[in-house]
């Protein structure tokens, strides 16, 4: 599909619901929120809204596919290419929520790297977003190393930046950059090692990054309240660039990345 017919299909959309057909099935009677697509890199969001799963997601991906909508990428808002909040093996609904509705506030993206700790249409995930997951852009990757290797794609300057307990660098001590993705393991047992290595190196990492606090009493902090808390040290780090152009819901697929 050519630039000119995407805008066409976004006037569409923008105006009314997109609903996809099948020959075995009606029409489906929510929103879906499309993205551009590229082969072997596609991005979309999840339709929370719908009863959605892995399987769900890549035939989503297939039906992109199918209407034409890849190809070369469009201008991206520059309010998209700031940070990224990477969350590994999430275990709690609720927390996932919370963060995506902090990623909505803070005008950044979330990728889920499975296995999850629950299905994608958790009524309690669902819950924990109300209704600001349109506002979110969200990945969904089927393990660490397809996570890597998406990463490894992408274009521009970036770094896996590890937060955990045992990280060498104070969060408010660090300096975040441009194109920073924020990493965060499971509530139960943190990040995995080949993560941890990956942050660690050269080539992908910029280290490991801890939140200070007592440990006589409380074992760690809440997970959504420890992305809230780095997620705004590095925006402030950053002037609330990203702020300055929020995006608007995500159904126009030339404003996701």
């Amino acid at each position: 599909m050519d630039a000119t017919g995407l805008r066409a299909l976004n006037a569409i959309t923008s105006a009314s619901l997109l609903h996809f057909c099948s020959r075995a099935s009606p029409p489906l009677r929510h929103p879906f929120f499309s993205v551009q697509c590229k082969p072997n890199t596609s991005t979309f969001l999840v339709p929370f809204p719908l009863r959605a799963s892995p399987r769900y997601l890549k035939g989503v991906e297939r039906m992109h596919r199918q209407m034409g909508l890849v190809g070369a990428p469009s201008e991206v808002p520059k309010s998209r290419e700031f940070l990224h909040v990477v969350l590994v093996s999430p275990q709690i609904p609720g927390n996932t929520g919370c963060i995506a509705r902090t990623c909505a506030a803070s005008a950044v993206k979330l990728h889920l790297v499975e296995p999850l700790g629950f299905q994608v249409d958790d009524a309690k995930l669902k819950r924990a977003g109300l209704d600001y997951w349109p506002y979110v852009v969200v990945k969904v990757h089927s393990s660490w190393s397809e996570f890597s290797e998406y990463f490894r794609k992408q274009d521009g300057e970036k770094r896996l930046l590890a937060f955990t307990k045992r990280g060498t660098n104070i969060h408010s001590e660090f300096t975040y950059k441009k194109g920073d993705w924020l990493v965060f393991g499971s509530e139960t047992s943190g990040l995995p090692p080949e993560a941890l290595l990956d942050c660690k190196s050269k080539l992908l990492g910029g280290g490991t990054i801890r939140i200070p606090m007592v440990e006589t009493y409380v074992r760690c902090l809440n997970l959504s309240v420890s992305v809230g808390i780095a997620l705004y040290e590095a925006s402030r780090q950053l002037n609330y660039e990203q702020l300055q152009n929020p995006s608007e819901p995500c159904i126009n697929s030339e404003h996701l990345f």
